[in-house]
């Protein structure tokens, strides 16, 4: 472990060296701020509309960080051919991912904290609190990014980064259908197409536990603003990331391993 803790720390220090993720950053903290100023022309709505746009702007640009960098993690190593120099050493080929993985979730996780402490610190400005609700919302938030960095990761373990992110981007705008691509495949009386919509909805990972504010969760509506999921819930949603994350980079180790860099 100390040798995937020394390729993690490694990826932190690129991953924070980099332009693009403080751009990012920018425009995320951007987003927060500026919800208060949306806010402010609503009446007698100004916490709830912050707390959604807030809310969103973390998830959307939380997401592009992941995909972005996710997938030039390996690739880039390739291309600076850093990677010949790292695998003859005593380091397995799967410590090289799982440190690249576990780098860039670290980075993520700084990320989310310093979006929650801005968001905090926009609504306390507006005489409000960042309430239970929201801490559970961004805990959901931070376990869909953790789910997206692995497949951002596997794609790149094989594929350029053009290919992988687009392939990361349909897997994600998948994950978010899956409910919808159930109920399509639940009304189309071609078995063979609906068999095939069943199939998707069953490898890609359902995203829309993470995406609850404002939907229907075992019948009754929830609301970041008003009744929401319990840490249960939570509990379960992570545990969900947890087991599709593993499987996903045991993928990306096992493709990894037969890749041929000759």
């Amino acid at each position: 472990m100390r040798k995937v803790w020394a390729i993690t720390l490694n990826t932190f220090r690129e991953a924070i060296r980099n332009k693009v993720l403080y751009s990012l950053l920018f425009f995320a903290v951007l987003v927060i701020v500026a919800s208060r100023a949306f806010g402010a022309l609503s009446v007698n709505e100004e916490v709830r509309l912050t707390v959604d746009l807030g809310l969103a702007g973390m998830s959307l640009f939380l997401v592009i960080i992941a995909i972005f960098i996710g997938v030039n993690l390996v690739y880039k190593e390739l291309e600076r051919k850093t990677v010949y120099t790292l695998l003859p050493k005593p380091i397995h080929r799967y410590q090289f991912v799982l440190g690249k993985f576990l780098g860039l979730t670290l980075t993520l996780f700084i990320q989310t904290l310093v979006m929650a402490f801005v968001l905090a610190a926009v609504l306390w400005s507006q005489g409000a609190e960042v309430s239970g609700p929201i801490v559970r919302l961004m805990v959901l938030i931070f376990f869909e990014v953790v789910v997206v960095t692995a497949i951002a990761v596997f794609f790149s373990s094989f594929s350029t980064p053009f290919l992988s992110g687009m392939f990361t981007i349909g897997i994600f705008l998948l994950g978010r259908s899956v409910p919808d691509i159930r109920a399509v495949a639940a009304k189309i009386t071609q078995p063979l197409l609906s068999s095939l919509l069943e199939g998707v909805s069953a490898i890609v990972p359902n995203l829309r536990y993470y995406f609850v504010t404002g939907a229907d969760i075992k019948g009754q509506h929830v609301s970041v603003n008003g009744t929401f999921v319990d840490w249960g819930y939570v509990g379960t949603a992570a545990g969900y990331a947890s087991i599709y994350t593993a499987l996903v980079l045991l993928f990306a180790m096992a493709l990894f391993s037969r890749r041929d860099f000759i």
